[in-house]
């Protein structure tokens, strides 16, 4: 079903109709902790795509290749997660061996994507919906991308808030739901555009 869609409308629904946070909340936890500052969140904005991209490929590749023809598939959350977990821990030990500044500024996100269940949700998505590899390829960059979109927007949007005045009551998390629950909805305004299942 799903190899019918072309690699460019899997990548644009996923950034936008189908984002992973604001459409299936993968990835509140982090969204909500880091989004105090646009200059945080573009940082770990821009490690969620990168390790996204790359470990949907590599579970793609450990599914279809591993894992279906040893007849394992039902051990796939747990190679799934043990992927990411190495691949954050080889990105992070690079970065750290290439550029200690770039480590200092990324070094305390890297391990939160570990834990970020929308990595994980992209790798399942991707198998759940049979993607091919291509397809896998351009889900995991599209879901990174509209991750980091909805962040940075959230951070931009905090900042400004922090010199607003807001109801004592809403102050902290309770704006911030709400700021979320109105990015969902201006989100969902592109549904009609293209829907991938």
């Amino acid at each position: 079903m799903s190899q019918g869609i072309a690699f460019y409308a899997i990548f644009f629904a996923a950034i936008f109709t189908n984002n992973i946070l604001l459409t299936n909340y993968l990835g509140m936890c982090s969204f909500l902790a880091v989004s105090r500052e646009v200059a945080t969140s573009v940082g770990l904005g821009s490690a969620v795509i990168f390790v996204m991209t790359t470990t949907s490929v590599l579970n793609w590749l450990a599914y279809y290749f591993i894992l279906v023809p040893l007849g394992l598939v039902y051990l796939r959350y747990i190679v799934f997660i043990v992927i990411i977990a190495a691949f954050v821990q080889l990105i992070e030990m690079v970065i750290e061996r290439i550029s200690d500044k770039l480590y200092t500024s990324l070094g305390i996100f890297l391990p939160l994507i570990t834990v970020n269940c929308a990595i994980l949700g992209a790798s399942l998505f991707m198998i759940i919906r049979n993607y091919s590899f291509i397809n896998s390829l351009f889900y995991g960059m599209g879901s990174g991308i509209g991750w980091a979109l909805a962040i940075v927007a959230m951070a931009g949007i905090r900042q400004k808030m922090a010199r607003s005045r807001v109801p004592r009551g809403l102050a902290g998390a309770g704006i911030t739901l709400i700021i979320a629950g109105i990015m969902a909805l201006a989100f969902m305004g592109f549904s009609g555009m293209i829907k991938i299942t």
